[in-house]
């Protein structure tokens, strides 16, 4: 398996993949993921470095990315991530930990502070995420709380704290 960055014409094939893997919890109509991807991709939330796909036998089975978001009320930058995705047949096989790890290794690298997700609180703290609120970061939907959790990257600093507000698409959801 190989992780590498999206290119221009993987676009499809990422949204086949979100299809795929977020069908079952649309048992009456579409996921809303593949749109999702699209509208970041074409706001000014993207950030094209942490946007990783896997790739097995020259096929993308796998998406991960993530994407711009602000603490509130003082505006600074972090990262929301998500959507993470993979194709039905590749799930429980390590494509979903490779692209984590892949992901949160590049955000370091580009000196990122913290990663921000809603997400299975059983699954993601083997990545080193935690309870958002034990770090000071509060959801936009106080409903989310069990499942907001957050990652410290190598220049986190103990003032990033607040209200976290996603990149503008996900308000669309």
């Amino acid at each position: 398996m190989l992780i590498r960055r999206e290119v221009p014409g993987d676009e499809s094939a990422i949204s086949d993949v979100h299809a795929e893997a977020f069908a079952p919890h649309y048992p009456d109509g579409a996921p809303v993921e593949p749109g999702l991807i699209d509208a970041l991709r074409a706001s000014e939330a993207w950030v094209g470095a942490l946007s990783l796909v896997a790739v097995l036998d020259g096929a993308i089975v796998g998406h991960v990315c993530c994407t711009r978001a602000t603490l509130l009320p003082s505006g600074r930058p972090v990262l929301g991530l998500g959507p993470l995705g993979v194709r039905e047949q590749h799930k429980r096989h390590g494509v979903g930990t490779a692209l984590m790890h892949a992901v949160l290794a590049a955000a370091d690298a580009l000196d990122e502070p913290l990663v921000v997700l809603l997400g299975h609180p059983d699954y993601y703290p083997r990545f080193g995420f935690r309870p958002a609120a034990d770090l000071g970061i509060e959801p936009e939907v106080s409903e989310w709380a069990p499942a907001f959790q957050a990652r410290m990257l190598t220049q986190y600093q103990p003032d990033l704290t607040g209200r976290f507000r996603y990149a503008e698409p996900f308000n669309d959801l």
